[in-house]
């Protein structure tokens, strides 16, 4: 998107009427190459304007729902130990993958499970 008026004609034709500053925001933000970060109590539409945003794109939409005490582990990877390794077994049966060595997202926690779990915070 070329402007902010151009940023505010998108998110119109995806029926979302936006005010200059946050088109401005937005525009900013593609513009810059960096990230949008929208902040606001529940209810005030933070994913509907990343959901026109990702339509107005073209994009998919990765939602991360954040909650106090969420760490970077349990924000960027979910961990499932018993389906990689599932995974882990049928590439070596395969012979896609050598014992020991596979691909750098199937290695995460093999050798110790309870260590890649996310952890809850008191």
């Amino acid at each position: 998107m070329k402007s902010i008026d151009a940023v505010q004609s998108a998110f119109g034709a995806h029926s979302y009427i936006t005010d200059r500053d946050l088109a401005t925001a937005v525009f900013l933000s593609l513009s810059l190459g960096r990230p949008l970060l929208l902040e606001g109590e529940a209810g005030v539409g933070k994913t509907e304007v990343a959901r026109t945003l990702a339509l107005a794109l073209g994009a998919e939409l990765i939602r991360l729902q954040c909650y106090e005490g969420i760490d970077i582990s349990t924000a960027v990877y979910e961990w499932d130990y018993p389906r990689q390794m599932l995974e882990i077994r049928l590439l070596e049966a395969r012979g896609e993958a050598k014992a020991g060595r596979h691909p750098r997202h199937l290695q995460r926690g093999v050798s110790d499970p309870a260590a890649a779990a996310p952890r809850a915070r008191a």
